[in-house]
């Protein structure tokens, strides 16, 4: 479907009035339903069907950082020893020859992304050792989606343009907030200089695209602090901004008890901050992608989503038409056809699995027909913001409205209240619902549905 433009209408009392938590289905189904039983032998077995034929994505997950962001509640590894990276390359060098080996000659990789942790931490040594050891398994294109995280406190002008020399052309750059008292309270102190010095150096680089994180929810927020930082963002002109919400869950993220609970926006504060927020990005000329995501209009993201080629993986958004991902290092997760694989989370456990010439694999998902199905539809959704489900009905073995009914049944509850239009088994989402769209999708979700799960997930909004 081709769908020009996409507006979007923030109706927070519809917002307050649906399910607060749920997946962010950069999978489905989600990681909470892995099981322990999946082992290296059942990813050995996806990878060897693959063999290398058709183009991959790749993601290399870094663990290290420098310093403690109180927020984070990402899977990482505090230390200024920088010598502990390079035992870790020689564990990324062993498992990336480990996958290697169940496919022949050297496939096309069509996309890249460096993440953490703090993808930066390696040293321009170590970022080479890497790169070389992807030249040696794939066949690099300058088409493709390479990209990287970067923290603009622990790099150069020369460090980007070192980067851009490697292959890398498109970065995320974590800024989160500007304001001065939220960066003390959450230990992530960062000037506007340094960051227009890594945003001006990517650009002088080549890189073709930049995208900026920011935050709402944090201690000391306002919605006129959190408006004046994204004044300043804009400055910058950012191809690309995320703007995430801080879950505070001390009990589940230790660093986060360091945060003082009372300086945390309460829920309607937190609501103006959004609200303020996608309303001053649409105002400026950027386009909603869908759920924290805006882009520049001719920003390959927006494009994308304009033409209906709009995909959705673990990294979030994507432009790139859907590939296996092969995913390394520690607590990475690849997604091979009908297979999910995660990696051990513990830095030990997996040093030990490949000291053992094992793939470290810690739990996984083989996808039955159902799943498939569902994920695709969820797919559309997320990415298209409509499905028709007779599109589908020659997958299922009985019709449409049986198949579906306990879902047609909430999307009529859902159509009555705004979120979308349902016309047969043929679903558009309004206006209202774009902003709402996981609370749409988990709609389709059957595990969610029918199975009890003890995960926590975060706010839709």
């Amino acid at each position: 479907m081709n769908h020009p433009h996409f507006n979007i209408d923030f109706d927070r009392q519809l917002i307050a009035s649906l399910p607060a938590f749920g997946p962010r289905y950069t999978s489905y189904p989600t990681a909470d339903r892995f099981y322990s039983e999946f082992g290296p032998a059942n990813f050995q077995a996806a990878i060897q069907h693959h063999g290398g034929q058709t183009p991959l994505s790749l993601y290399v997950h870094v663990p290290f950082c420098n310093t403690i962001c109180y927020y984070c509640g990402c899977n990482k590894v505090i230390t200024k020893d920088h010598s502990r990276a390079d035992r870790y390359l020689d564990y990324l060098d062993k498992e990336l020859d480990l996958v290697a080996a169940n496919w022949t000659g050297k496939p096309l990789l069509a996309q890249l992304h460096f993440g953490g942790g703090t993808p930066t931490f390696l040293s321009d040594a170590q970022l080479t050792r890497v790169f070389d050891s992807i030249r040696a398994h794939f066949t690099l294109s300058e088409d493709g989606e390479y990209s990287i995280e970067i923290d603009p406190r622990k790099v150069s002008r020369e460090r980007i343009l070192t980067l851009g020399k490697l292959g890398l052309n498109r970065m995320s750059v974590g800024i989160q907030d500007f304001d001065a008292k939220v960066q003390k309270a959450v230990n992530r102190v960062q000037s506007e200089a340094e960051t227009s010095i890594v945003i001006d150096a990517a650009r002088e680089a080549g890189f073709k695209s930049v995208s900026v994180d920011l935050i709402y929810g944090l201690p000391h927020q306002t919605m006129a602090s959190m408006h004046t930082t994204l004044n300043k963002v804009l400055a910058l002109h950012p191809d690309r901004l995320a703007v995430y919400h801080y879950a505070h869950l001390p009990h589940l993220f230790k660093p986060q008890r360091r945060i003082d609970t009372e300086a945390v926006p309460d829920s309607v504060t937190k609501l103006d901050i959004l609200q303020d927020t996608v309303q001053h990005l649409l105002d400026q000329g950027y386009v909603f992608i869908g759920m924290d995501h805006f882009a520049k209009p001719q920003d390959e993201l927006a494009q994308a989503l304009q033409q209906g080629r709009l995909q959705r993986n673990f990294q979030g958004y994507s432009t790139h038409a859907d590939c296996d991902l092969v995913a390394i290092g520690v607590s990475s997760i690849s997604k091979i056809g009908r297979v999910y694989s995660q990696n051990e989370k513990n830095l030990d456990a997996y040093y030990e699995a490949l000291d053992n010439n094992h793939l470290p694999v810690m739990r996984g998902y083989e996808l039955n027909e159902d799943d498939l199905l569902r994920r695709d539809i969820i797919q559309d959704l997320m990415c298209r913001f409509a499905v028709n489900l007779d599109d589908y009905q020659h997958r299922i073995n009985i019709a449409t409205a049986d198949y579906f009914a306990a879902e047609l049944a909430d999307l009529q509850q859902m159509a009555s209240r705004g979120l979308l239009t349902l016309q047969g088994h043929k679903l558009v989402v309004s206006p209202k619902g774009r902003f709402l769209i996981r609370n749409i999708a988990m709609a389709f979700d059957a595990h969610l549905r029918h199975q009890h799960t003890q995960a926590k997930y975060s706010q839709t909004v």
